[in-house]
């Protein structure tokens, strides 16, 4: 069974950082894309980052980009995402899902997620 168990949320000022883990289980990362996503109370889920199957090649959203970092370490069947210069329109539930692509429609795996709160 695929599962994917995210962690590393919780409460931080404006400008400070945050490292999520997303560890997966019933499979190996190292041919899966791992995409974030995250959903703010009232809004839809939103792409946050992706780390694809294909020569590891990343993806970031708009709001991301510069600020976030995605990576993997196949040893421990973990993706991570390191979040930097966190802002409060970054609060929000954070998920981590699998596909084969990144390009994908077939999301699987969501976990609970992980809460990420941002004051200012």
């Amino acid at each position: 069974e695929v599962q994917l168990v995210e962690s590393g949320g919780g409460l931080v000022q404006a400008g400070g950082s945050l490292r999520l883990s997303c560890a997966a289980s019933g499979f190996t990362i190292d041919d899966s894309a791992i995409g974030w996503f995250r959903q703010a109370p009232g809004k839809e889920r939103e792409g946050v980052a992706c780390i694809d199957s294909s020569a590891y090649t990343t993806y970031y959203g708009d709001s991301s980009q510069g600020r976030f970092t995605i990576s993997r370490d196949n040893a421990k069947n973990t993706v991570y995402l390191q979040m930097n210069s966190l802002k409060p329109e970054d609060t929000a539930v954070y998920y981590c899902a699998t596909d084969t692509h990144c390009s994908g429609y077939g999301w699987r795996g969501w976990g609970q997620g992980t809460q990420v709160t941002v004051s200012s």
